[in-house]
């Protein structure tokens, strides 16, 4: 059995709080990076501009950058929790406690986040860049 030790005291607020809030930043940002992409994408596309693969590209970039920062505000929650939790897997986690409970949300949050991360990024993959335009 795993019990918590007092690491509670040198836990900082600004590591709860990337764990807790990062994820969710990074899906909004992944969103809003999707309309002004596709934004420029497709007036290039129809003044017979052939950049699509370029626009890909820099798609795939802030894809992968902000899915980077959802894993880490992930593990960083995962070793909050450890540090706070007295449970001995995740599985049994209560999250007692306000500190507590933001590292075992963030887990969750970066883990919900980080799916859709992907899910959002694939249509530009297997789609025409402009096609969700019309």
């Amino acid at each position: 059995m795993h019990l918590a030790t007092d690491n509670s005291a040198s836990l900082s607020r600004r590591a709860l709080w990337f764990g807790f809030a990062t994820a969710a930043i990074a899906w909004l940002l992944t969103g809003i990076a999707d309309v002004l992409i596709t934004w420029q994408a497709c007036p290039a596309a129809r003044n017979g501009g052939s950049m699509e693969s370029s626009y890909r590209g820099l798609y795939l970039g802030f894809t992968f950058a902000l899915l980077a920062a959802s894993m880490a505000a992930g593990l960083i929650s995962f070793r909050n929790w450890r540090r706070l939790s007295s449970a001995p897997s995740i599985a049994e986690a209560e999250g007692k406690g306000r500190r507590e409970y933001m590292a075992l949300i963030g887990v969750f949050i970066s883990i919900t986040m980080g799916v859709s991360i992907v899910w959002l990024s694939l249509p530009i993959f297997l789609l025409n860049i402009c096609s969700r335009e019309r």
